[in-house]
């Protein structure tokens, strides 16, 4: 059999696949719905390998630009920015992929389709993958997400500039060791009010191309077999379009581990049932078993397979590269110069200073005769580069970033101070082997730089890291090791301590906050984030960044950790102080608002609400605020949030400038969620909250200032509206 010849230019790729599809025996259908896709020559088709990741860029496929990891891009509160990141990752996707392609090179992460962003809701401090994810709110999870999306599939009115993946489709965080076979038990409320919303954003405004499930089961259903979510939310509710895929031997996880099938064919069926068209893993080599046994049939198999190669229809794969707008961007794009600049760039709006007492911080580094840069994470190129990461041309640790910053006659001691977990760094020495040589380069410094926190060898991906800890989950949020032991022993020698947190989630840092004058958390910084930090430490810019979680102060305030009710979780429902607030983060100038004003102060329900608040910059630098807009039901007939983040906009002003930042604010902003899950909104009076934080008290004791605050109410009915 030959493929029909078809008219490129006139179809649509929904009929080239069909056409293409039907062409294929069932064997040939059922070979295609494996992530390592095997070539079918009489058709012209190539092998193709589904399986890419760009996180933070192109990863695992060589050298490429690493950008912060994804909890320090949510650190930036900037769409703008994560748009332009995405950009670039797909830039140097498409550089790669086609210079590969030459190459005769059809592997493992070498294709179009990426299986980013992580969008799942980073509801517990102590989940290892929190750092892939955009934090812990859904507004935030949701606006940066869609804005990821759009910077990675491109705007070309025909082509995908690669296909980005949502995952993992839904309620996802932990915990790692029990993800095969653990069963997430949620509420309709907190289903539609937490764990979904970014999830719909993405395949509503972003039109993302790709969903992942996730491996556990949601209310006893596994996610990659869900009638609820890939059925009646995913495709029949939000009109979802795109592939499905699942995680990766997700589904033999059916039979083996949940016990929803007894066999491999069974699960294949349930998988594909309920619109799972990708295996990622191999138990779809059942398909034709499943089949013959009545289990599926081939219609199904078919849809499944349409959609798949619509995808690939829209990356161009079967087209010339002629006709490819992206297949000319050369190889020299791929970790260029222009590219690794605006990494270090991102990595500077990334970083979020803590605590700065007496303005320790900048440090004028033409005074300073000597420095010691203290700390397991001083030196550590792993700490710079979290999970999913690609390889870059150069790295820049703290410590080569502090020398740089420096004149060459000025002094730098370095000490490694303690191994990250262990309780000595050389196998045979005794404990605390590196306390006295930390403890001497500290005495002979004017000032201390100490480097702590964690990597990504012991927090992340179950299976992929080896660590004490299980799963790659934290047990607690104490600074694992003896790195506690170490800051107090630096802090005893009298010398001022900057505190640098190279972590991608929050620690409890308690004794830190009340002893040591300075705090940066870092998270992992990409591959040149040393120069970052220390254009910080140094004042070559202000920092701007913002926590895009909480700081709690101890575990022992959380819920069970397996526990998926939002009560008492994330500052939208927390009852305790933070140690420091989502939201939260210093500057080395100072913002003032005024002249909050909403327009309508009243409406019914149909209209739209604007929102206007002058920023001036008070102090004495260049800077960059992030001015937060929340809204809080006041007077709700359910359990709601205390306050929700529902507007973000960054602000770059010099010093004595003003400007005035204005939102829209839709009546969908303003709706709760009841208990059944209904999208509802009550008349009343909502408070809105304008600042450069929450409005929490937590906030102001550390900012020293009073967010804005105006009410407006809402007359009517009660309404019904779309989720």
């Amino acid at each position: 059999m030959t493929v029909p010849v078809l008219d490129k230019q006139e179809l649509e790729f929904e009929v080239r696949a069909k056409e293409l599809v039907a062409a294929m025996t069932l064997e040939e259908k059922a070979s295609q719905m494996v992530y390592n896709s095997p070539a079918i020559p009489r058709l012209g088709i190539p092998s193709y390998n589904w399986w890419n990741e760009a996180l933070h860029g192109v990863a695992r496929a060589g050298v490429a630009t690493m950008f912060p990891q994804a909890i320090g891009l949510a650190a930036t509160f900037d769409e703008d920015l994560l748009r332009q990141v995405a950009e670039i990752v797909s830039t140097e996707a498409r550089a790669k992929f086609h210079e590969f392609q030459r190459k005769g090179d059809h592997g493992i992460y070498k294709g179009l389709t990426f299986w980013s962003p992580n969008i799942n809701i980073f509801r517990d401090p102590r989940w290892g993958r929190g750092h892939e994810t955009f934090g812990e709110d859904p507004y935030l999870t949701g606006r940066l997400g869609v804005a990821y999306i759009k910077g990675l599939q491109g705007d070309h009115p025909r082509y995908l500039k690669v296909a980005a993946c949502a995952k993992h489709f839904a309620v996802h965080s932990g915990p790692e060791a029990a993800r095969h076979s653990f069963n997430a038990v949620v509420s309709p409320k907190d289903l539609r009010e937490t764990y979904l919303p970014a999830f719909k954003e993405c395949v509503q405004t972003a039109n993302v191309e790709a969903v992942m499930g996730a491996y556990n089961r949601v209310n006893d259903e596994p996610c990659c077999g869900s009638h609820m979510l890939l059925q009646q939310i995913l495709r029949t509710e939000w009109k979802f379009t795109g592939h499905v895929v699942s995680d990766c031997w997700a589904i033999k996880d059916f039979h083996e581990n949940h016990g929803v099938t007894r066999t491999a064919p069974e699960s294949v069926a349930l998988a594909l049932h309920n619109g799972c068209d990708l295996n990622c893993g191999n138990m779809y080599l059942n398909l034709l078993i499943a089949q013959q046994e009545g289990l599926v049939s081939e219609e199904e198999i078919t849809a499944a397979v349409v959609r798949l190669m619509t995808t690939r229809m829209k990356l161009g794969l079967f087209d010339e590269d002629s006709q490819v707008p992206y297949a000319t961007i050369p190889y020299e794009k791929n970790a260029c110069r222009e590219h690794r600049n605006f990494a270090v760039e991102v990595a500077r709006k990334s970083l979020v200073l803590l605590k700065n007492d007496s303005q320790l911080l900048p440090l004028d580094h033409q005074k300073i005769k000597s420095i010691a840069v203290i700390g397991p994470n001083a030196d550590s190129r792993e700490a710079l580069i979290g999970n999913y990461y690609g390889t870059p041309p150069r790295y820049v640790t703290v410590l080569e970033g502090i020398r740089s910053a420096l004149p060459a006659e000025t002094v730098v001691y370095y000490a490694q101070g303690c191994h990250l977990v262990k309780d000595r760094v050389e196998h045979l020495a005794e404990k605390r082997d590196r306390f006295a040589e930390a403890i001497a380069a500290a005495e002979r410094a004017d000032v201390v730089v100490l480097c702590l926190g964690l990597d990504g060898s012991i927090e992340g991906e179950e299976g992929d890291v080896s660590n004490e800890y299980a799963g790659g989950d934290k047990p607690n949020l104490n600074l694992p090791g003896l790195q506690q032991e170490l800051l107090e022993a630096i802090y005893r020698t009298g010398k001022s301590v900057i505190l640098v947190l190279l972590a991608g989630s929050a620690l409890s840092v308690a004794w830190a906050d009340e002893h040591i004058p300075a705090i940066v958390q870092a998270w992992y910084p990409g591959a040149e984030g040393g120069e970052a930090i220390a254009g910080l430490i140094f004042g070559d810019y202000s920092p701007s960044g913002k926590l895009p979680v909480t700081f709690y102060r101890t575990t022992e305030e959380l819920p069970d950790f397996d526990d998926y009710t939002m009560d008492n979780r994330t500052y939208r429902y927390m009852k305790q102080d933070a140690l420091y607030p989502f939201g939260y983060g210093l500057s080395y100038t100072s913002f003032a608002y005024s002249e909050l004003q909403v327009s309508p102060t009243e409406f019914s329900g149909d209209q739209n609400i604007f929102c206007t608040v002058a920023v001036k910059n008070t102090g004495a630098y260049d800077g960059e605020e992030t001015v937060q807009l929340y809204i809080r039901d006041a007077e709700a007939s359910v359990k709601v949030p205390q306050w929700e983040l529902k507007g973000v906009k960054k602000v770059q002003l010099l010093p004595g400038e003003t400007k005035v930042v204005s939102w829209k604010i839709t009546p969908r902003q303003f709706a709760l969620i009841n208990d059944e899950g209904a999208c509802m909104l009550e008349p009343g009076n909502f408070e809105i909250f304008v600042g450069g934080s929450q409005p929490d008290k937590r906030s102001r004791t550390l900012t020293g200032q009073q967010v804005k605050k105006t009410v407006i109410k809402l007359s009517g009915e009660v309404r019904v509206l779309e989720y």
